[in-house]
């Protein structure tokens, strides 16, 4: 049908062109570029002005990188990780199977930043494509747990559609504690290994888990390392992602309770994220006093981060919070 459409444009247009003067000519010509450039799906011209999929231009890990080592504090751990995952599914052909991440942590820790910043980063050329970037919050979204099954087929229907328009599609469910048992495995055929399901191939799609659910767990860990004096640097990331699994499988205010994506070895990554010490805190403040244009205060940078580590009650090593709360913090007080 393209090559129809190219041929009987190509016809026509000298036709048309000779009763033209040359100046006429080439503003019809170049018009008739223009338009031709719109009419195609992948052109540069309709990818720079319009949303559209193009292949070549997705997943930006240089920029990637650039930002979560800048940007968020306190989470070596999960930064290596998620590097290494979105490299080996960037360089692969064809990889086998979606990428399959489950973030962990308590609230504040960065989870819900690092899928912004890989969701920012998905395309490159900083244009934005929220197409391809869909953001389910089960609270918002899933709501009623009598409606599962209704939950179920939307949400399958919604996946197939939208992989099938663009193969790297980002899907995100934020709040999983919150999700209805039973919900996520709805989506365990987009998941595991299959070349195509009906003609539609799932393998450069990208799926991110947030969850609080682990994170008491992982501090506790934490806290356990540094009783004993050993740095958090030196927790390794294997055993925590082997005790997530397990844990969270366990939990039923997990969202994959009882749950077939951990029992088929679906999920590729339970990623940790730390809880968040004084010097983290410290940084958040200071990032937030720079993206709201005021000078480094040393003095309310240090109250600011004294007065959210308040975990555990006799050592106050933690913030139970993260930096959840340091935007209207900074606010208050300048």
């Amino acid at each position: 049908m393209k090559l129809l459409k190219a041929a009987v444009f190509f016809i026509l247009v000298p036709t048309l062109t000779p009763a033209l003067d040359p100046f006429s000519t080439s503003i019809f010509m170049g018009g008739a570029a223009i338009v031709w450039q719109l009419l195609s799906p992948h052109s540069w011209l309709k990818c720079s002005l319009l949303e559209c999929c193009n292949m070549k231009d997705t997943l930006n890990l240089s920029a990637i990188k650039m930002d979560l080592e800048r940007k968020v504090f306190g989470q070596h751990l999960a930064i290596q990780t998620i590097l290494r995952a979105l490299s080996a599914n960037k360089y692969s052909e064809q990889p086998r199977k979606p990428l399959v991440m489950s973030f962990h942590g308590w609230t504040g820790t960065g989870k819900s930043f690092v899928s912004s910043i890989i969701a920012e980063n998905l395309y490159q050329l900083n244009i934005p494509r929220r197409r391809f970037v869909h953001h389910f919050n089960t609270v918002l979204h899933f709501p009623h747990l009598s409606h599962v099954n209704l939950y179920k087929e939307q949400l399958q229907n919604w996946i197939r559609g939208n992989v099938s328009a663009c193969p790297r599609s980002l899907f995100i469910f934020s709040e999983m504690d919150q999700m209805p048992h039973g919900l996520i495995d709805s989506i365990m055929p987009f998941l595991g290994y299959r070349e195509e399901i009906d003609g539609v191939y799932y393998g450069k799609a990208i799926f991110l888990f947030l969850n609080n659910a682990g994170g008491d767990k992982i501090t506790e860990i934490a806290l356990d390392y540094w009783r004993r004096l050993k740095r958090r640097e030196d927790i390794p990331a294997k055993k925590l992602q082997s005790v997530l699994s397990g844990e969270i499988f366990r939990m039923r205010n997990s969202g994959f309770f009882q749950s077939q994506l951990i029992q088929k070895n679906l999920i590729d990554y339970f990623i940790p994220f730390l809880p968040l010490e004084y010097k983290h805190v410290r940084e958040c403040v200071r990032e937030e006093l720079r993206a709201q244009g005021h000078p480094e205060d040393e003095d309310l940078i240090t109250e600011i981060a004294l007065e959210m580590i308040d975990y555990p009650r006799e050592e106050s090593l933690y913030s139970s919070k993260g930096c959840k709360t340091v935007a209207s913090r900074v606010t208050l007080l300048i």
